[in-house]
């Protein structure tokens, strides 16, 4: 009798060892993905970091954008952007009735053109580039450690991806688009594959994902460049509403000195 329970006890020890070694191994792996502020901040500088030029940029952009019960509305534009000194411009050319209308930002300043009237106002971070549900932060370079202080919430999973939780809060006194952000960024390559925006109430306005990332060698930089090839936005608050940003032949060449004024922009619409 004796014999057999001991038998007992040790077939299931025998069976549980493996069990125990790959549960301390899962505690171990989640005491890994702990990160320090200074580590979840370098994590959001990094973030900028690939995605900022020190250069010139130029691309272009093709805009879907879905209503519900309406026919999907599609816009091309160029972006244009000078990183050094924070300078950023897009001029959209289709379609017709949008063609000319333009952005530019310049001495954190973001002005909009009506080509129609041929005047210009100044706008604010949550303006909706030409009617689309798009913002200018969709197009421009990455200042997340500048505008945003950062709380790690965590290690977590997006579908087969092993990803880093973040929740950012906007600074005093930026102006941004939303103030309040939840990242989800990929562990392995540092891109952002997904982000919800929220209003102060905290009510979620948008959600965007980032399926495709692609890097380009800049000159300037004197090293790789990270460019969101796409990103899928969803409005929150306009259930079934939708817009995909696609964005196209990167050059990170060097631009016209004269580009990023009201004057450049205004010749564009003659």
């Amino acid at each position: 009798m004796k014999v057999t329970f001991l038998k007992s006890i040790l077939s299931v020890s025998l069976i549980m060892n493996p069990i125990l070694r790959t549960w301390a191994a899962d505690v171990v792996a989640e005491k890994k993905e702990e990160l320090t502020q200074t580590q979840a901040d370098d994590i959001i500088k990094l973030v900028d970091d690939r995605q900022r030029n020190s250069g010139d940029y130029k691309s272009l952009v093709f805009v879907k954008e879905t209503e519900r019960k309406k026919e999907p509305r599609l816009f091309q534009a160029m972006v244009y952007r000078r990183d050094g000194d924070d300078k950023f411009m897009i001029l959209f050319t289709k379609p017709k009735e949008e063609a000319g209308k333009a952005y530019l930002k310049i001495d954190k300043n973001l002005w909009n053109f009506d080509p129609g009237t041929g005047k210009w106002e100044r706008r604010t971070e949550r303006e909706k580039l030409a009617g689309t549900n798009s913002r200018r932060s969709d197009f421009d370079e990455s200042r997340l450690t500048e505008e945003y202080a950062t709380k790690y919430e965590g290690a977590d999973k997006l579908g087969d991806y092993k990803v880093y939780k973040f929740k950012l809060t906007a600074k005093e006194g930026k102006d941004v688009a939303y103030p309040v952000l939840n990242l989800w960024i990929d562990q392995a390559d540092k891109n952002i594959l997904k982000r919800e925006e929220y209003a102060l109430s905290g009510k979620l306005m948008r959600s965007a994902f980032y399926p495709k990332w692609n890097k380009k060698y800049s000159e300037s930089k004197k090293g790789e460049v990270w460019i969101p090839e796409e990103i899928r936005i969803f409005d929150e608050l306009e259930k079934g509403n939708s817009t995909i940003v696609l964005v196209k032949d990167t050059d990170l060449g060097k631009l016209e000195e004269n580009m990023f004024t009201k004057a450049w922009i205004e010749s564009k619409s003659k």
